[in-house]
């Protein structure tokens, strides 16, 4: 590999800690239309070797870089370690991209900017959600330059389930609710690579989901006084 990103990203990552990621979320919703609270309709599967993969052209997995120092806790919310976050998403998209067999290699980098594991609340009354806030960038190996002309902001949720419609504070484990997140961060992150199918050397798809819902649910969990 002639490119290194995880170094250069590092730096960026530090850097980025200087823009409150609640202002990058109301900055998002800027332009956009109306909004309504979403989540994915169910979680990612877990994936084996065998699993069948979508079409990314000439993709091959590279730098797994995942950043998660300085990342924000939502109030109500579990905690956990960085170690811990980074270690998940890491297994995570090691998963569900390590599979791709293509002919170059491309780098992915996220900075966790923000998480919630949602703790017992009370039904009908008060149920947390689980979310991360994560910035991606994609990198060319063999080009030696950044794809991505501006962060891609993600927003994940746990899917909608009978475990979250009563809080799945009450039902998961803090380790499986970052589980769920991770997998559904990395289906999410393969989701985008394929709506920029460009990059390589295959048609793009439509996009799927509403970012502008995504981001306005991820404020009402963060900051939870503002709403």
């Amino acid at each position: 590999m002639r490119f290194a990103p995880l170094r250069f990203y590092r730096r960026c990552a530090q850097r980025h800690l200087t823009v409150p990621v609640l202002h990058r979320l109301r900055r998002a919703l800027l332009g956009m239309g109306a909004l309504a609270l979403v989540a994915a309709c169910t979680d990612a599967a877990q994936l084996t070797p065998d699993s069948p993969r979508a079409d990314l052209g000439d993709f091959s997995f590279g730098h797994n870089v995942v950043v998660a120092a300085g990342m924000q806790q939502a109030p109500f919310s579990r905690t956990v370690s960085e170690a811990e976050v980074e270690a998940a998403l890491q297994a995570a998209m090691d998963a569900r991209l390590g599979g791709y067999a293509g002919d170059k290699l491309y780098h992915i980098g996220i900075k966790v900017d923000a998480y919630s594991l949602a703790l017992p609340g009370v039904p009908m009354v008060f149920t947390p959600k689980s979310l991360l806030v994560l910035s991606v960038n994609v990198w060319d190996d063999k080009e030696n330059r950044k794809l991505t002309e501006k962060t891609k902001l993600i927003t994940v949720f746990e899917g909608l389930s009978g475990e979250t419609l009563v809080g799945s504070g009450l039902t998961r484990t803090k380790a499986q609710q970052l589980d769920v997140l991770s997998r559904n961060a990395a289906e999410k992150i393969e989701q985008f690579l394929r709506e920029n199918g460009q990059w390589f050397g295959i048609a793009p798809i439509a996009p799927r989901g509403d970012e502008a819902a995504d981001a306005r649910a991820a404020v009402a969990v963060l900051a939870p006084e503002a709403q």
